[in-house]
């Protein structure tokens, strides 16, 4: 279904809020874009965001987000959303609201107000009684250190919160191919134990064929790896979403797996971790 498929980040000219149907959410999604600049600290083989075309905005404005959301909640409880334009197609997912997710167009926490932002979104959602649905962050996990970040966290924590921490790699080297950071690949590992700790989280990795191969059976022990080594210091995984690419990428060498591709890793790292896998194809 093209509602399913298309996450794209606009709705009513809205600059900070979209809707779409996520899997990964089970129904409706609520995304808060933080990032309609486009930055970003990875620079993924796999990322579908169109960098070449300028941001719609360099900075949140608090003030416009509550509104934003507002609106688009008001839409949802009232069935506008549910009669527009590829909404159309499940009526049935696009009238209760599984989450609010800060996502978009690049990575949340390198704003500088975030915590603001976190307790804008925890208003509305109080005010608008949307007790059952969660606060979701989708990270790349390089800024979970940050001050304000971590007071952005502890808002979350009071609200449903949850954390979706990236994680693709089990090593420096493979971490450089696919996320191509700036960022070293001991501060992901140690930000995601530090919110771990604190908190259970969600990781989330996708899997990808580079060149026509997927990720080498070390490379998935080395993953597999992390992980163990994570919950045996203290950390606490919920569940782990494996997924893979689902549009067009600015690399032609960063192509999908197949489902069984897919499902056979997911079983792998299951029997290796003991966690609990998801698959996304």
């Amino acid at each position: 279904m093209s509602v399913v498929r298309d996450h794209s980040r606009s709705f009513a000219e809205f600059t900070f809020v979209y809707p779409v149907i996520s899997r990964r959410s089970r129904g409706l999604s609520l995304g808060v874009n933080l990032n309609p600049d486009k930055r970003c600290n990875f620079d993924c083989v796999y990322c579908e965001v169109d960098r070449r075309t300028p941001g719609r905005a360099n900075r949140v404005d608090v003030p416009q987000l509550r509104e934003e959301l507002t609106a688009l909640i008001h839409a949802v409880q009232t069935g506008e959303l549910a009669r527009t334009g590829k909404f159309r197609e499940t009526p049935e997912l696009a009238g209760v609201i599984r989450d609010i997710a800060f996502s978009g167009d690049g990575e949340p926490t390198m704003i500088p107000n975030f915590a603001a932002c976190v307790e804008a979104v925890a208003d509305v959602k109080r005010a608008e009684g949307l007790r059952d649905a969660k606060l979701v962050l989708i990270t790349d996990a390089a800024g979970l250190d940050k001050a304000d970040v971590r007071r952005g966290l502890t808002i979350m924590d009071a609200n449903q919160g949850e954390v979706w921490a990236k994680l693709d790699a089990g090593t420096e080297g493979y971490f450089r191919l696919v996320n191509r950071s700036f960022v070293r690949f001991d501060r992901i590992l140690a930000n995601l134990f530090a919110t771990a700790r604190e908190r259970p989280i969600v990781v989330q990795s996708l899997f990808l064929r580079v060149r026509g191969e997927a990720m080498p059976p070390t490379e998935l022990a080395a993953y597999c790896e992390r992980l163990n080594a994570l919950v045996a210091a203290g950390g606490c995984i919920k569940e782990i979403h494996a997924y893979t690419v689902a549009r067009p990428t600015p690399e032609p060498w960063a192509t999908k797996l197949e489902a069984g591709e897919l499902e056979t890793i997911a079983a792998t790292i299951h029997a290796r971790t003991g966690l609990p896998v998801l698959a996304f194809a």
